[in-house]
């Protein structure tokens, strides 16, 4: 319990003195699984959405226009903060805020038509859990859609990837693989009705910035960039300027 409790004030500290950096990103701010997922709630027309782990924001304002209400939910109170004011700003009355952790959610079973979740949980000690905490919440029937950056099934990649992010952030826990993704979410009872995987660019400057990394982190991020092999290199689109590329996914999943 003591670790868990430790995570979660190391996630809310990294990441709650950052949160107008999170509201303004454009990574965070923009992208085709963005888009894809707020496809999904204009389809789907919900009455209540629940975005786990909402950090700026950005699937809550891309929601809210075609929801009846949308809980943005998050461990930091400074992010809720900090979405609040933008929500008010974009005239998004429909957004409400809600703090708490993602394996423990505050809410009565079936209390929402949709569950969405974007770039969060690799920040969660407990992804299956949580996953089961969405199942309950969910009504019958009820989508889920979640993003995150997805591990890569070469051994050599994974090890890279979560090495660089751990170094960047070190509330960082985990990026899954699809197959692990696919697993945790027939786990806790969903089926899954699609995965949609991308590549994405990161700016390093930006990356870095934005979870104000410590210099000597940002150092042992570059030497190992530079020592790597030419295959994960390759794989991950090392630039010069130590910007990179890697997976994502939306998976879409019915309870």
């Amino acid at each position: 319990m003591a670790r868990s409790a430790n995570l979660e004030t190391l996630v809310a500290h990294q990441f709650g003195s950052q949160a107008a950096a999170y509201v303004a990103s454009p990574v965070h701010a923009q992208g085709e699984d963005l888009r894809a997922m707020q496809a999904e709630v204009e389809t789907v027309r919900p009455v209540a959405v629940l975005d786990l782990g909402c950090g700026g924001g950005h699937v809550s304002f891309a929601a809210a226009p075609f929801a009846g209400t949308v809980t943005a939910y998050d461990l930091s109170s400074d992010m809720l903060a900090a979405v609040s004011a933008e929500a008010a700003k974009r005239g998004l009355s429909n957004i409400v805020t809600q703090q708490g952790s993602a394996e423990r959610l505050p809410f009565a079973d079936a209390s929402f038509d949709m569950v969405m979740s974007r770039f969060s949980a690799h920040h969660w000690g407990d992804v299956l859990t949580a996953l089961s905490e969405a199942f309950r919440v969910a009504r019958p029937g009820a989508i889920l859609v979640f993003a995150d950056a997805v591990a890569p099934t070469a051994v050599v990649n994974d090890t890279f990837l979560q090495s660089f992010e751990m170094l960047r952030d070190p509330s960082h826990v985990r990026d899954y693989s699809p197959t692990e993704w696919q697993t945790m979410l027939a786990g806790a009872g969903f089926t899954v009705t699609g995965t949609q995987m991308r590549r994405l660019r990161i700016d390093f400057d930006s990356w870095i910035a934005r979870m104000r990394t410590p210099p000597v982190f940002v150092e042992a991020i570059r030497a190992l960039q530079a020592a790597v092999s030419e295959e994960v290199r390759a794989y991950f689109e090392i630039e010069e300027d130590g910007s990179f590329t890697f997976d994502t996914a939306v998976f879409v999943a019915r309870r």
